[in-house]
């Protein structure tokens, strides 16, 4: 039997679903949380640092940092194929941060490049079985979305 942990980190990062049938189609932003949880076994191994946790809060926070937060955060993600999105943002210049994306940035689309992004950095941590079992993403209060291998 494992043991899971979960740990967040927020951004304000705006994105456009171009197809959607309603006001989404609109530039616009999120409070995003990017939620890692993470399943091991719980290090056994007595005197060292990480002993009695999988693996420790302050490292997945520096995951998190790294891998999405210092991506995302008050920047827009697009669609590579949203040229009317792009145009929008290039008459921005360089002063705008874009991260341009294979896939329509929606939560469930999101989620999944997240796991993408973090799970290799997770699995190498200690070597105590750890592994990104899934990571949810909340795009507003009310509404997240979970991807799980």
């Amino acid at each position: 039997m494992s043991t899971s942990i979960r740990r967040w980190i927020e951004t304000d990062t705006g994105h456009r679903v171009p197809n959607h049938k309603s006001k989404c189609r609109h530039l616009h932003g999120h409070r995003y949380r990017w939620e890692a949880e993470v399943e091991g076994d719980v290090v056994t191994e007595s005197g060292v640092s990480e002993e009695g946790m999988l693996i420790d809060f302050s490292d997945i926070s520096r995951i998190l940092t790294e891998h999405i937060h210092d991506v995302v955060d008050h920047a827009f993600v697009v669609a590579e194929d949203d040229e009317q999105a792009l145009s929008a943002l290039a008459q921005m210049g360089n002063d705008h941060r874009t991260v341009v994306v294979p896939f329509i940035p929606t939560a469930e689309n999101l989620a999944r490049w997240a796991f993408e992004q973090v799970a290799p950095h997770i699995e190498t941590a200690y070597g105590n079985r750890l592994r990104l079992a899934a990571f949810h993403v909340r795009e507003t209060p009310k509404s997240w979305a979970c991807w799980r291998p």
